[in-house]
């Protein structure tokens, strides 16, 4: 049965900056997960899950590990219509810089 929702999220890993690259290693092995970006001491981690206890579950797991200081979680969207996700956004944005009429991003300036 395909998911019906997809929970997309993402989250912040603090850690001493000694210590990064046993985290990086655990991180790396779920497959809902990825390092989005790194500096010294923090990881900024990036979920696409079905349901929100994978979430919850891989903060805790990321959590307790002994290396970690502590995690947020930054951002979290519950999207129904899967199948929009798949939509190439590029199609469907007004790009051409001759159309008198703004783009949304243009408005927000």
């Amino acid at each position: 049965m395909p998911a019906s929702e997809v929970h997309i999220s993402s989250f912040v890993i603090y850690c001493n900056p000694a210590e990064m690259e046993p985290i990086r290693n655990k991180v790396n092995q779920f497959s809902t997960t990825e390092i989005y970006a790194e500096s010294a001491g923090k990881f900024v981690v990036v979920m696409e899950t079905v349901d929100q206890g994978y979430i919850t579950s891989t903060i805790d797991e990321i959590n307790d590990l002994p290396e970690v200081i502590s995690t947020a979680l930054v951002y979290h969207q519950i999207e129904t219509d899967i199948d929009a996700l798949d939509t190439d956004i590029h199609a469907t944005v007004a790009t051409d810089a001759s159309n008198s009429t703004p783009t949304p991003q243009e408005d927000l300036l």
